[in-house]
């Protein structure tokens, strides 16, 4: 959530994050052996948005059989799949065979987090040599969205938590001109694209036309996407709006929402 003029992504580049630290105990590491998956989700988390997780996952990537075990690790399962994102089920498939430990957590109604931010995760009375992160999913902040359904088809919890993996896998980054989706936004594009979805078009989110009652001090931003169509050779945009006091993620006016996200840096 580095800051910015108005925008809406996930993380970029883990460089200056303000030494924001997400604390993993060390019976994860034991069990992380068994497991053979390298991305868990807190048991915190309720069964209801687990599952809404894993239902949104296995629309986007075409994994029917993915799930997470009994003690919380992600399993893709042994099906193979024609449908969904190939893409998509490539970065699942290196998040999950990976070195780096990524841990889903609940971030419901946090103002500091809008939609998803990645964080450092520090070990307690572990191994120094597993570098984990931290993925903070504000589930509530994606039932406040209203719009086109094709562009709420494009940008859900499953959307928020790969862009938030492809930082941490690829160590990809958002854009720093409002012209430009970004690195990051662009892998995920291609993800769409594979699902016939439209592609987000902007990174930044700008103030929505829509007129509210100013006694409820309600604050509305849209953020386009667009699909082409090549039989009437048309542009069409849909749009996503929120109410940006509701979503929260903003620390100061003209800051980057946390959905834009942190940059990640290897070692």
């Amino acid at each position: 959530m580095n800051p910015r003029h108005t925008s809406i992504s996930h993380p970029s580049r883990i460089t200056g994050f303000g030494f924001i630290l997400v604390v993993i105990a060390f019976s994860a590491v034991s069990t992380l052996a068994v497991s053979k998956s390298s991305v868990a989700i807190r048991d915190t988390v309720s069964p209801a948005k687990r599952n809404e997780l894993v239902l949104k996952l296995r629309r986007i990537s075409g994994l029917n059989k993915l799930s997470f075990d009994s003690d919380g690790f992600l399993h893709l399962g042994t099906e193979s799949s024609d449908r969904g994102s190939r893409g998509a089920r490539d970065l699942l498939k290196s998040a999950v065979s990976g070195d780096d430990i990524v841990v889903i957590e609940d971030a419901s109604s946090r103002a500091d987090v809008a939609f998803g931010r990645v964080v450092l995760g520090r070990w307690t009375n572990a191994s120094r040599s597993l570098r984990a992160f931290v993925v903070l999913i504000d589930f509530s902040d994606f039932h406040q969205l209203i719009g086109d359904q094709e562009a709420r088809a494009a940008f859900d919890v499953g959307w928020g938590f790969l862009h938030e993996l492809d930082h941490v896998v690829a160590d990809s980054q958002d854009s720093e001109m409002e012209e430009s989706v970004g690195e990051c936004e662009s892998h995920i594009n291609s993800m769409r694209h594979e699902l016939g979805l439209p592609l987000r078009s902007n990174y930044f989110f700008t103030a929505s036309s829509l007129r509210t009652d100013p006694n409820f001090g309600t604050k509305l931003v849209r953020l386009a996407f667009e699909q082409h169509d090549p039989q009437t050779k048309r542009t069409h945009r849909y749009w996503l709006i929120w109410d940006l006091n509701a979503v929260g993620g903003l620390t100061a006016p003209k800051q980057t929402a946390a959905v834009r996200g942190i940059p990640l840096t290897r070692n």
